[in-house]
């Protein structure tokens, strides 16, 4: 099968001081890039299945594929992102303008203070493992978010789990399993349809 793991466009900034999580849902540009990735991926060969993590930009950022090809969106709590509770979401580039010290140390650290790096990545991998079990011989889309796909690529790999690269938003990661179960890495982090979108 190959297992198509798509980045969420880029969201709004959004927090909340009463501490619900904040969840913000897609900008403009986000909608955008949306489009853009479900014209790619709908001209790139059928797609059986699309889930995505339940969080509202990953949601948002699956429907216009969904729509594009009549297919339902069905919803994978386990590969939400690991802020899901937190009541503050900035993208890391406003991060990086207007705390460059928080920004600096994120990226030293590789993943948030406090984060479970145990259970998230195990939540990842038996969420992305049932998707698998299910879906034999098909072409599968999961629209979910950066940790996630840091995560399972990790896995695949077969090395420690940490947030090694920057899946930009609406990339998309190409993942093949085979009949007998052998995961590789088809491609990460594919933008092309990106271009021409204003910076």
């Amino acid at each position: 099968m190959e297992l198509i793991l798509i980045r969420h466009g880029l969201p709004l900034r959004r927090e909340n001081p009463d501490g619900i999580p904040a969840d913000p849902p897609l900008s403009e540009r986000g909608h955008d890039q949306a489009r853009a990735v479900a014209g790619w991926l709908g001209t790139d060969g059928p797609i059986d299945r699309i889930y995505a993590s339940p969080m509202l930009r990953a949601q948002q950022t699956a429907e216009p594929l969904a729509e594009a090809l009549g297919v339902a969106i069905e919803t994978e709590p386990r590969v939400s992102e690991y802020d899901r509770e937190s009541s503050s979401y900035v993208p890391i580039e406003e991060l990086k303008k207007s705390d460059y010290e928080a920004w600096r140390e994120f990226m030293r650290r590789g993943y948030p203070p406090g984060m479970d790096l145990t259970g998230f990545y195990q939540a990842v991998v038996e969420g992305m493992g049932d998707i698998v079990a299910g879906n034999k011989g098909r072409r599968v889309a999961v629209f979910c978010h950066g940790g996630v796909i840091n995560a399972w690529a990790s896995k695949v790999m077969g090395f420690e789990f940490r947030l090694f690269f920057n899946p930009m938003y609406t990339s998309v990661n190409r993942f093949h399993i085979a009949s007998e179960g052998v995961e590789s890495v088809g491609s990460l982090n594919e933008t092309a349809h990106l271009r021409g979108l204003d910076a």
